[in-house]
């Protein structure tokens, strides 16, 4: 009978591993350039996290506020703890199963069930009561290593949690950058509108005294005046803008309006814009927070295959109880009651009808999908960086030629009115000459504020560096 026995399980063992191994598919890292196209030749060695506005008082206060109550940033540490969780049960799945039990068994028997009468002196109790407690234990020794498969995955979903809470933390902390400078940009702009507005309402009294002395006409002052009423529609505008940028704020750090906005009024902004660092698109694949998403969630759907693949093998479980049975409470404890088993046992499908080869192949299909995922990251990754570089070009030489027109028109303007109130140029002149040095001034801020805004999107493109 044991000899029937061994040779059932040895031909199970050879009909579930007659199936090869698992489809290979290549997963070699994509090839990046050697350097940035759109990289400035005057990039530094400065620190990445340089590019952020780190010696802004508000944007020092706003980041640790919602660095520390973000909702956003809670969920995703929710995230970590639930991938360890599953991580720690697949650890658990490859250690032994120990449990205990214990029961009381009432059985009442019908004699007829044996047939006619009894032979003489041989009687059936009709009724009858067990009593047992068992230590059990069983353990699948992992010989074709499904459950280390599975615990890989497992630990791969982990690092891609962990990523995914990193990638939270550089959008959060780049969007309240973002928001900062628009603030502070905003500021720039109501500075030059004042003074927009504080040169208009004196050119409009200019025209007035003008005009009452006789020799200019009404005309002039009322121009004057639409002028400076065209600075004060710009102004409340302003306010409107004001109001979205702390809303959002409410929202990033989970302050009340009125704690954000004591923030944003703290200190003066930066007077000068950072350098920009040098950086190599292979960076992007240790940096960029979405990349190691995509790895590590490359890494989990290779080791699921393997598992699925090991499917195919036998499965061995051992297992052991000892314990106690006995017909009375006070047999329990005798040595007649006690009991043990131990087995050791053998599974392996036979014929499934495609059944494991259908899970086989969807799982190729997931790490193949995850593939592509992950080389569409790289992608973006390095899309992302080259526009990154290329936008703070841009908007550096845009503050350039900006500010340098703003200062060539102002001159123009003041030129202008002292030649007005000489009596050699006409009134239209220098309201025109006032009205193009005013819009000059506020485009030069706004451009100023772009010029911030780009490096805050270069340091989120490049992976966020060290977090401050």
């Amino acid at each position: 009978m044991l000899r029937s026995l061994l040779a059932a399980a040895s031909a199970l063992t050879l009909a579930a591993c007659v199936a090869g191994p698992p489809p290979e598919i290549a997963t070699p890292v994509p090839v990046l350039p050697a350097e940035f196209l759109y990289e400035p030749d005057t990039a530094t060695a400065a620190d990445l996290a340089d590019l952020l506005p780190l010696r802004d008082p508000a944007f020092d206060t706003l980041a640790a506020q919602g660095l520390a109550g973000s909702p956003t940033l809670a969920e995703a540490a929710a995230r970590i703890e639930q991938a360890r969780a599953g991580a720690d049960r697949a650890g658990a799945e490859r250690l032994p199963r120990i449990g205990a039990n214990a029961s009381v068994t009432g059985q009442r028997i019908n004699p007829a069930q044996f047939g006619g009468a009894l032979p003489p002196g041989i009687s059936i109790d009709t009724e009858q009561v067990t009593y047992a407690a068992n230590l059990t234990a069983g353990w699948d020794p992992d010989i074709f290593g499904r459950l280390r498969a599975q615990q890989r995955a497992a630990l791969a979903r982990v690092d891609a949690a962990s990523a995914t809470a990193r990638g939270v933390r550089i959008a959060l902390i780049a969007e309240i950058a973002a928001t900062v400078i628009d603030w502070r940009t905003l500021s720039a702009r109501e500075a030059e509108l004042q003074d927009d507005l504080a040169s208009a309402e004196e050119l409009a009294r200019l025209a007035g005294v003008r005009e009452r002395a006789g020799i200019a006409p009404g005309f002039d002052r009322v121009r004057a005046e639409s002028a400076a009423s065209s600075s004060r529609s710009r102004l409340a505008a302003l306010e409107s803008e004001r109001v979205r940028l702390v809303g959002r704020l409410v929202t990033l750090t989970a302050q009340p309006a009125s704690q954000v906005r004591a923030a944003l009024l703290q200190g003066p902004a930066p007077s000068e814009a950072s350098p920009v660092p040098a950086a190599l698109p292979s960076s992007l694949l240790v940096n960029r927070p979405d990349i190691l998403v995509a790895a590590a969630n490359l890494a989990a759907e290779d080791a699921e295959l393997a598992a699925t693949a090991r499917r195919r093998f036998p499965v061995f479980d051992l297992s052991a109880a000892l314990g106690l049975l006995a017909f009375s409470p006070g047999d329990l404890f005798d040595s007649d009651s006690i009991v043990g088993s131990l087995v050791a046992a053998v599974a392996a499908p036979l014929v499934d009808f495609g059944r494991i080869e259908a899970e086989i192949a969807g799982a190729a299909a997931a790490k193949r999908a995850a593939y592509e995922a992950y080389r569409n990251a790289v992608f973006t990754g390095l899309g992302d960086a080259e526009a990154g570089y290329g936008l703070v070009a841009s908007a550096d030489a845009e503050a350039v030629a900006a500010a340098r027109e703003a200062n060539q028109l102002q001159r123009a303007a003041r030129l202008a009115n002292t030649r007005y109130e000489a009596g050699l140029s006409d009134f239209l002149t220098v309201l025109e000459a006032r009205r193009a040095a005013d819009a000059s001034g506020e485009r030069a801020a706004a451009a100023a504020g772009r010029a911030d805004r780009a490096r805050v999107i270069l340091w989120q493109a490049l992976g966020g560096g060290d977090l401050p």
